[in-house]
């Protein structure tokens, strides 16, 4: 058994090795390249830079980089901020609370996963158009919120179903109200869930496009994905400056996975389908 198990080891580990390596190197090359000049980049494609160019990533920032990056930064926290206030609401009364029509609600709230956001662009311009929030951070930011609270109220509902019904009691008896407990029991001991939605929705407002290039004609209020495409046709002779724009704006994301990564998991669990 002792000498089988490096070998059933090594089986195991090799895909995984494999996948990790096809996975990590396009990162790599995309890393180390944006520190290159543009004839290092075409000659000398494999190799790292001879020289580490950092006024890369200060050019890209003064470029147009910054006020996008700021402009994603505003939108993905705002909407994130938005999602988890009224979806956790919304998963409170729907998981604690029995009354009439209660499951058709609940079913309705669903019904938000089936709409796909191509279909209500039309509709949604001429909306925002209507409200005159057309080119502002509003005309991204409610859409968003809009199309992440069914998958965040089903998330978050299954997670408060777990919660023992005599925790609750034992509040109400203590003098707790409906919200008090909602927000001193029920929001602390949901903290896995709650950070899976934080992760969710900040992936989904970070990287939308279609959205930020209908609904922002303004350079001042554009979104890094559709700021990269300027940055792309402004620069597309200068691919060192490019790259360094492309990794600025994949960092935030990748910090944020490393660091609630175990969250993202028990969460994903333990919210499993209940109910």
């Amino acid at each position: 058994m002792a000498g089988k198990l490096p070998i059933y080891r090594l089986i195991v580990l090799l895909p995984l090795l494999v996948g990790v390596v096809l996975v990590m190197y396009p990162l790599f090359w995309m890393v180390s390249s944006s520190f290159k000049s543009y004839d290092e980049i075409f000659g000398a494609v494999w190799n790292l830079p001879s020289e580490w160019l950092f006024s890369n990533y200060a050019t890209a920032w003064t470029k147009g980089i910054g006020n996008y990056f700021m402009n994603s930064v505003i939108v993905t926290v705002s909407t994130i901020a938005g999602v988890v206030i009224i979806a956790s609401l919304c998963a409170y009364g729907l998981s604690r609370f029995r009354f009439r029509y209660s499951k058709t609600l609940f079913m309705f709230v669903l019904g938000g996963m089936m709409l796909d956001p191509q279909v209500c662009l039309v509709p949604l311009y001429k909306l925002l158009q209507n409200l005159n929030i057309h080119n502002t951070y509003f005309a991204l930011i409610l859409p968003y919120i809009a199309f992440r609270l069914s998958i965040a109220v089903l998330l978050i509902r299954s997670y408060f179903l777990g919660i023992p019904k005599e925790i609750e009691e034992s509040a109400t008896m203590d003098g707790c109200s409906v919200f008090r407990t909602y927000l001193s029991i029920f929001l602390p001991m949901s903290l896995p869930i709650i950070m899976t939605t934080i992760i969710l929705t900040s992936y989904y407002a970070w990287n939308e496009f279609l959205f930020s290039i209908i609904f922002i004609d303004s350079d001042k209020y554009r979104t890094i994905p559709a700021g990269l495409m300027n940055f792309k046709d402004a620069l597309s002779t200068d691919w060192g400056v490019l790259l360094a724009g492309l990794v600025i704006s994949s960092l935030p994301l990748i910090i944020l996975f490393i660091f609630m990564q175990k969250y993202f998991i028990q969460g994903m669990s333990d919210g499993s389908v209940k109910g």
